[in-house]
């Protein structure tokens, strides 16, 4: 069990995203991070123990209008900083977090690393941001798509591309993941509580959407 925010608006996302792991922290307490998306570039955050570890890394001027962050509760990969959630792609364009467990992994690892892919991590999730960079040819969407056809397992991942700053590809497939409608912004979380105050317009997505 892991906790999953994103958000997408007009206003700085960092406070929210530091914000609302705290709020889901009690889903997830090994290590924790953000990914900001600020002029087509991703500028990743993460630090093991406490989210109170993670935030005292982040420079003072981070912003950005679109972000994605996780608090890891460990199931594949030990508790390191390599290994916790963002995680990017080969190239830096893409981040995801993901919550589940990726059953094919090592297939998947084994075949991209033939691939020429090199990996930072022994986490399972990892191949996700992988498979976007390879499955990628000029749609986000579709490589989104095609990415989710591969995985065996369970899933809740939320993904940012870093030439696409207005989207954020959100799939779940047998973990919890919930959109909040707001004022010219959406969030995305593990759970409700965490846009609490920000919203009550509440979307829960369901398997395979």
């Amino acid at each position: 069990m892991c906790g999953i925010v994103g958000y997408i608006g007009k206003e700085n996302c960092v406070n929210f995203l530091v914000e609302g792991l705290k709020r889901l922290e009690y889903r997830g307490y090994d290590s924790s991070g953000i990914c900001v998306l600020n002029e087509k570039k991703l500028s990743c955050y993460k630090k093991t123990g406490k989210i109170v570890n993670m935030e005292s890394t982040l420079p003072s001027e981070v912003i950005g209008k679109s972000g994605i962050g996780h608090t890891r509760w460990a199931t594949h990969g030990e508790v390191t900083d390599a290994n916790a959630h963002p995680h990017l792609s080969a190239n830096g364009k893409f981040a995801i977090v993901h919550n589940g467990i990726i059953e094919n992994y090592q297939v998947l690892r084994e075949k991209l690393i033939a691939d020429g892919f090199e990996f930072k991590s022994t986490s399972d999730s990892e191949v996700i941001a992988m498979l976007l960079e390879k499955n990628f040819s000029g749609n986000f969407e579709k490589a989104f798509y095609q990415t989710l056809s591969l995985l065996e397992g369970t899933y809740g991942i939320v993904a940012v591309f870093a030439d696409e700053p207005d989207y954020l590809m959100v799939g779940r497939k047998g973990s919890p993941l919930v959109l909040g409608i707001g004022d010219g912004c959406t969030f995305v979380a593990s759970d409700v509580s965490a846009f609490l105050g920000h919203t009550k317009q509440a979307v829960y997505l369901e398997d395979n959407e």
